[in-house]
């Protein structure tokens, strides 16, 4: 049998980039020519076993990790495009697929694009919506879709904030001691910007005074909030320049997609600040991923834990790959991110057999589930319940649920998987990505018939669903 060759040029190059290497010092330390690296990294050439085994012993990587050449998220997206009707003369292959995404990724990314704006302009066109009357073009991603995809296809880690944001944390003692206290001194002592209570009918987060030089706080955020606020203050004076370069190095359409991107890069370092890379790896494999004691650790939120763990992407560093969700009680998707396997759909609501949804009956407690998706792989999943409110018994309280899980095969380190029939395929339920490309046919749970499948009606025979799927 054939040796599948490996072409991980983006992934070579990110882990020469990581190093601060020329292209010509890190060919000499993996004992190849420079040509050839240039090659690799324009994937122009495979990568041989004996240049894996280099790169594994000079740079203490798993091989396993950089040799996986498929982007999992961008091959997720493009089969979910290529799965529309209008695609329907047309069924490329996993293999076919896998080749555009490694050696063509613009052109992938291009093409999800086009599916997205056929897309959108498709529904507002069903819906008769004023968009040509507001003189909103319907062929262009919002600002916000623009970012999200940002943050996706760059796996929501953005390396030049991450290592700055840990090297502040450590000048600080951010994890060893009260955080919210050592962020505070340091905006004072160098900024000199101080802490102030906000007035008790103002119900923003942060507000800053750029003339009085008065950080103010809403006093019942919870103080995990307010610590974030401070760090995201820290960012907005301390990182703009880097903050900037990145926004336009995106290439967004429009001025507004650029300034969410800056706010949410203000976000990242700051969720990086006070959950710094190693000290918080190492918390989580001594800890087993318990999402509560990580929390109590660095006087952070069970949120903000799960969604930091699901950035540990740094190359050559990586964490266990995780996936993460927000989902709202109507189902939809308000934060994603996997760096699993498992890649979440871009359109229509979670699966309403996953265990994210059952969370909201049950407030205050982490629930678990063995699940399985149709392509067979099978994951430890984790959701619990948060609201987000203060001020009071009349204040209004949004909720959400959240989840984070990993393969099975990750499932021993985390303290969810203790008890757990690990090894039993009856313990694992039948879960999808999203009714309209989930290809199981017997799911009663099923919203939308799926894409690119036949409906038989039989009207002689009446089953839960009106349908059978051929």
């Amino acid at each position: 049998m054939a040796t599948r060759k490996l072409y991980i040029g983006r992934k070579v190059r990110e882990l020469r980039e990581a190093n601060k290497a020329t292209q010509a010092s890190f060919a000499e330390r993996i004992g190849i020519s420079t040509s050839y690296l240039n090659q690799i990294e324009n994937n122009q050439r495979p990568v041989s076993a004996s240049v894996l085994l280099a790169l594994a012993e000079k740079f203490q990587i798993d091989i396993s990790e950089i040799s996986q050449g498929d982007n999992d998220r961008l091959l997720s997206a493009l089969t979910e495009a290529l799965s529309d009707p209008i695609f329907e003369n047309y069924a490329p292959n996993l293999q076919e697929l896998k080749l555009v995404t490694q050696n063509a990724p613009g052109f992938a990314r291009a093409l999800i694009s086009a599916h997205q704006a056929y897309r959108r302009n498709s529904e507002q066109l069903a819906s008769l919506d004023d968009t040509l009357g507001r003189g909103t073009s319907a062929s262009e991603p919002t600002p916000y879709e623009e970012v999200r995809d940002f943050f996706h296809f760059v796996d929501n880690y953005i390396h030049a904030l991450d290592v700055a944001a840990e090297r502040l944390a450590g000048e600080l003692g951010i994890g060893e001691r009260d955080s919210y206290a050592a962020m505070a001194g340091h905006l004072d002592s160098r900024h000199g910007v101080r802490i102030a209570r906000a007035d008790a009918d103002d119900d923003a987060l942060r507000r800053f005074d750029a003339k009085s030089g008065v950080l103010f706080l809403n006093p019942y955020s919870p103080l995990a909030t307010r610590s974030f606020q401070i760090a995201f203050q820290i960012a907005e004076m301390e990182m703009e320049a880097e903050v900037a370069q990145i926004a336009r190095s995106a290439e967004f359409r429009t001025s507004e997609a650029q300034e969410i991107c800056k706010m949410g890069l203000r976000n990242y370092f700051a969720g990086a600040l006070t959950l710094p890379y190693q000290a918080f790896m190492r918390a989580a494999a001594e800890l087993r991923h318990d999402l509560e004691l990580m929390a109590a650790h660095f006087g952070a939120s069970i949120e903000q834990v799960a969604h930091r763990l699901s950035t540990l992407q740094r190359p050559g560093h990586k964490g266990v790959p995780i996936f993460f969700a927000r989902i709202d009680r109507a189902g939809n998707i308000t934060k994603r991110h996997s760096a699993a396997k498992l890649q979440f759909a871009r359109f229509g609501a979670a699966c309403p057999l996953w265990n994210v949804h059952q969370a909201f009956e049950t407030p205050g407690r982490i629930i678990r589930q063995l699940a399985e998706t149709p392509d067979g792989a099978r994951y430890l999943c984790i959701a619990t319940e948060i609201s987000k409110g203060g001020g009071g018994f009349n204040a209004p309280h949004r909720r959400y649920s959240i989840a984070l899980g990993c393969e099975v095969t990750y499932a021993q380190d985390f303290v969810y998987a203790d008890g757990l029939e690990l090894g039993s395929r009856t313990a694992f339920d039948p879960i999808g990505i999203s009714c309209r490309i989930c290809e199981r046919t017997n799911c009663l749970q099923r919203a939308v018939p799926p894409l690119k499948r036949r409906l038989v009606i039989d009207k002689d025979v009446r089953h839960p669903l009106p349908y059978r799927i051929g």
